[in-house]
């Protein structure tokens, strides 16, 4: 068992043991390596200014992708490589992504630049491989959704990533000694690490790393103190704003297996462990409406951190991807030092944050059936702004018609209780009704009544309530719609 982390950063090898160990990854490269290009603004993870390339082994090879290192602890990258902007360069020479900043005038006060250049870096690569085409502005604006320009020089950023041929832009494989890289890191990720250390005001940490589920189950089930951590989108917003500071921590990134997708039997199953970025791309042509909310799930450089497990675990009543898996009757599997034990996530939640999990338990899998034929499914997400924001409000509606007829529904809201609620009684009046615009919006005046909605910052209790009947009509237009144009 190793007790100190091992990483690259730039091609260069890294070791380290004690407090160090529990610094955030922006907080390491700043000031312990003096690697200030890159920077900190929000300290949530919004602002992307903190961007930096992470590569882990995949099938042999380096895959890389933009991260937010203000939110991810050092621990997260035992085993990868870390590329900033300064290491971006290759024989001195600019990065042809930092040439057309230059260009095509980029960068205005310079802040923003350094978060802007790494994620579109991140673009052309793909395990290694070349991208033959020149990058879209439809296609950029998405992939930049998680970096702010405060100077609102957007238009020139896009023009800088529009003009770069991917033809001049080196792979990361060519920048560094890839081959050197794979082989030293492989023997790392096949070692546990656990670092024990006191923090400055003597309080004891340690910070293990296992290999296999039933090792984290153990070592949860020692201490209530424990915190689970996977991706840290949220845990690192809250450490950074001073919420709370883990001191006992079971990190899950170097647990094997369950960070895969697979369909069989009708059955959608996804590792707990696994990304959004991953699901993302998954459903892309499998479930095209769950596809579409992902998009809005925060921006790319948290979806390449953040995990399915985290997010279900997590219980927020307005987590975007919870009402999909109502609908769909999910299935988590929890695992523990005794066995395993499946829970219908109706039941996983028993109030606000409350869970059924038990304190050697860790959900592992994911397991929701996908739409039957003829069924329709349609997702829907309510916020302030449409991307990187917080959700007021959350929907899934799936419904099977038989001709003109509700056969069933299955409706699943969020934003308007304590946990992610289904709603029994509408789906029990849409049985057997014609499926018109009438008939949706009883259902809606229904939905009304099985909701407890709160007014806080992001919306009224009046609005969601008003959002919970609307949305029904909504979905029927958008079926109808949808019909029209086949």
């Amino acid at each position: 068992m190793r007790t100190e982390l091992c990483f690259y950063v730039n091609g260069m090898p890294h070791r380290v043991a004690g407090r160090d160990a529990f610094l955030t990854l922006s907080d390491y490269l700043r000031r312990n390596q003096n690697l200030t290009g890159t920077k900190i603004v929000c300290s949530e993870g919004d602002c992307g200014a903190c961007s930096v390339l992470v590569g882990r082994i995949h099938d042999g090879v380096l895959h890389y992708a933009a991260v937010d290192s203000c939110i991810q602890f050092l621990y997260q990258v035992d085993g990868a490589h870390v590329v900033t902007v300064e290491g971006l360069k290759k024989n001195g020479a600019l990065h042809p992504v930092q040439q057309a900043m230059i260009d095509c005038h980029g960068s205005q006060c310079g802040f923003c630049t350094p978060g802007f250049v790494t994620t579109m870096a991140s673009l052309f690569e793909n395990g290694g491989t070349r991208r033959e085409e020149p990058l879209t502005s439809a296609e950029l604006r998405d992939a930049l959704s998680g970096n702010l320009c405060r100077c609102t020089g957007y238009v020139q950023i896009i023009e800088a990533g529009c003009s770069i041929d991917p033809a001049s832009v080196p792979r990361m494989k060519n920048v560094f000694d890839e081959k050197a890289l794979v082989a030293d890191l492989a023997e790392r990720v096949r070692e546990e690490v656990r670092i024990e250390a006191r923090d400055a005001e003597g309080h004891d940490l340690v910070v293990y790393l296992p290999l296999s589920w039933e090792a984290a189950a153990r070592f949860k089930a020692e201490s209530e103190e424990t915190v689970v951590i996977a991706g840290a989108t949220d845990i690192g917003v809250q450490r950074n704003k001073g919420r709370v500071t883990p001191r006992r921590i079971l990190s899950l990134a170097r647990v094997e297996g369950d960070d895969t997708i697979s369909v069989a039997d009708g059955l959608l199953t996804i590792g707990a462990r696994t990304v959004w970025s991953a699901v993302e791309r998954a459903m892309r042509d499998l479930i095209p409406d769950y596809y579409n909310i992902l998009l809005r799930f925060g921006g790319p450089q948290i979806r390449n951190a953040g995990t399915v497990g985290g997010n279900l675990v997590n219980a927020s009543p307005i987590a975007d991807s919870i009402p999909f898996h109502f609908v769909t009757e999910t299935e988590l599997e929890l695992i523990s030092p005794s066995g395993t034990r499946r829970v219908p996530i109706e039941k996983f939640y028993l109030g606000y944050k409350k869970l059924d999990l038990k304190q050697d338990e860790l959900l592992a899998r994911v397991v929701a059936r996908l739409p039957g034929d003829g069924e329709i499914l349609k997702l829907y997400k309510v916020s302030k702004r449409k991307n990187l924001d917080i959700s007021t409000f959350t929907a899934a509606i799936a419904v099977q018609l038989d001709g003109s007829t509700v056969a069933s529904a299955r409706i699943a809201y969020g934003g308007v209780g304590p946990v992610v609620l289904r709603l029994p009684q509408t789906e029990a009046f849409l049985a057997g009704k014609p499926f018109t615009e009438e008939t949706m919006r009883a259902a809606g005046r229904t939905a009304r009544g099985e909701i407890t909605p709160i007014t806080d910052v992001r919306g009224s209790a009046a609005y969601r309530s008003q959002l919970a009947e609307n949305i029904l009509v909504r979905f029927y237009h958008d079926v109808a719609a949808q019909a029209a144009a086949v």
